[in-house]
């Protein structure tokens, strides 16, 4: 293993050798500078790793030095060393981009210690330099807004499985941005000048996706008045994202399983195989291992679309990124509707820091969009969020947001107060219903649950589909 370079700098060569005493062995190699010139000069001369640095020097000091490092060299982190140890100089260097300070005498454990954490930073800046530099380099990454290290692992993911065919598998709650995903793999990959399709699988009928999917014959069914090409093929020699897989019905999944396995298709109505070359991104917001128990996705199936999962974090795990996103579509929305919006005040900033966000980056985005729209003046203030905190649940999620799934149902009972979960699942029941012309069984089946389970629920909110139903 190649040693790490370390430089020591301090004009009394007792500390000096001290230092050196204490971190000999075969994971270092230890340089001395009894001055902070001769420092830098040995600096451009050879790569470090680390520098140790005395504070206080005649000629160039510690400080002096410190300065210099950041600007000539600014991942070598720096440690700093005095004998006159002030919280206002231990202020001063951390301000000025010192690792870590540690006073005069220390002992040879304290000193390893704050060397090997100092070079474990830099080892995770570097990896995050590099990284940065090499998404700046890569197309389809623009649209992504975030630094934390729960976006940086999908970043990483991202490109390590782009230049391969596999398949791809993204699970994340509704709004985190899995098209977004989607997209970035495929314009990094050796597919990015062919086709990219996208298809939301809960947006048609079981009938019609199989149309749209695999295509039909004219006359194979009544309104099947041409031929038409299924999406399979329209993506062949590209990509084919399928966006909410955990949607499409057992019968659907089939058909879909022996198409991954035979690379080939056959039309609705159809005998012939037609040939296929794509490469399939799937995407969904429930759990497939949970749907598999239930007997309500193959396994076969889950096996085929989960040889590389990428699970993108909901906005409350991507610590650090919310006042990133806040400045980036206030930016946006400020452009596209022509206002000069400056910012928030801090009271609108900390609503926005308290509210849960059920709908993620999404729902930020149209909170955001909304408030620059209705801003009286330069700085969104809090009527123009219009967020309900506290009490004010119920009309959150009455009019701001209706899960669709019965995962998205349980993870708003975890998040909010009980008393903010009646309203929840009303509406969540009542948007199903209508979604499917208040057909019981097709809308317990769509957002996931046993019918006696959906009808449990009709029960406990005094909800009659006969109302709805009768002629």
């Amino acid at each position: 293993m190649e040693k790490k370079r370390i430089l020591i700098v301090d004009d009394e060569a007792v500390i000096r050798e001290a230092i050196r005493r204490s971190l000999d062995g075969d994971s270092y190699q230890v340089d001395l500078a009894p001055s902070g010139h001769l420092a830098l000069e040995k600096l451009q001369e050879s790569d470090y790793q680390l520098v140790i640095s005395d504070l206080k020097m005649p000629g160039m000091n510690g400080m002096d030095v410190l300065k210099a490092i950041k600007i000539l060299q600014p991942e070598i982190p720096v440690i700093m060393i005095t004998g006159y140890s002030t919280i206002d100089s231990a202020v001063e260097a951390m301000k000025n981009g010192a690792f870590d300070y540690l006073a005069k005498p220390f002992t040879p454990e304290q000193i390893r210690e704050r060397v090997e954490k100092a070079l474990d930073q830099r080892a995770v800046l570097l990896e995050n330099f590099y990284l940065k530099k090499e998404l700046r380099d890569r197309q389809g990454f623009d649209s992504f807004v975030g630094k934390s290290k729960a976006m940086e692992k999908v970043y990483r993911r991202i490109i390590q499985v782009a230049p391969t065919d596999s398949t791809v598998l993204i699970t994340g709650e509704s709004g985190t941005g899995k098209e977004l995903v989607a997209r970035a793999v495929h314009r990094n990959s050796a597919r990015k000048d062919q086709p990219f399709v996208a298809v939301d699988c809960t947006s048609l009928a079981e009938s019609l996706l199989e149309s749209e999917l695999f295509g039909h014959i004219k006359g194979s069914f009544t309104g099947a008045v041409q031929t038409k090409t299924g999406l399979f093929k329209v993506a062949d020699g590209g990509t084919l994202f399928l966006d909410e897989v955990s949607n499409i019905s057992l019968t659907t999944q089939a058909k879909l399983l022996r198409v991954l396995q035979e690379r080939e298709v056959v039309p609705i109505g159809g005998t012939k195989p037609v040939p296929i070359d794509i490469r399939l991104i799937a995407a969904t917001n429930r759990s497939l291992k949970e749907l598999v128990a239930e007997g309500r996705f193959r396994e076969d199936l889950f096996f085929r679309l989960n040889i590389i999962p990428v699970d993108l974090p909901p906005l409350r795990e991507r610590q650090g990124d919310l006042p990133i996103l806040v400045g980036h579509f206030l930016q946006k929305f400020s452009q596209e509707i022509g206002k000069e919006i400056r910012g928030l005040t801090p009271e609108a900033m900390a609503q926005i820091e308290r509210y849960p966000f059920m709908g993620n980056v999404r729902e930020l985005e149209n909170v955001i969009e909304r408030a620059v729209v209705l801003a009286a003046g330069d700085l969104i203030e809090e009527d123009d969020l219009e967020l309900q905190l506290g009490g004010g649940d119920e009309e959150r999620f009455s009019c701001h947001y209706v899960p669709r799934t019965a995962d998205e149902l349980k993870e708003t009972k975890r998040q909010v107060r009980e008393q903010a979960v009646m309203p929840v699942e009303r509406a969540f029941v009542l948007d199903a219903l209508k979604r499917n012309d208040w057909n019981v069984t097709r809308a317990a089946e769509e957002v996931g649950m046993l019918r006696p389970n959906f009808q449990a629920l009709l029960k406990k909110q005094g909800i009659s589909v006969r109302e709805h139903t009768s002629v």
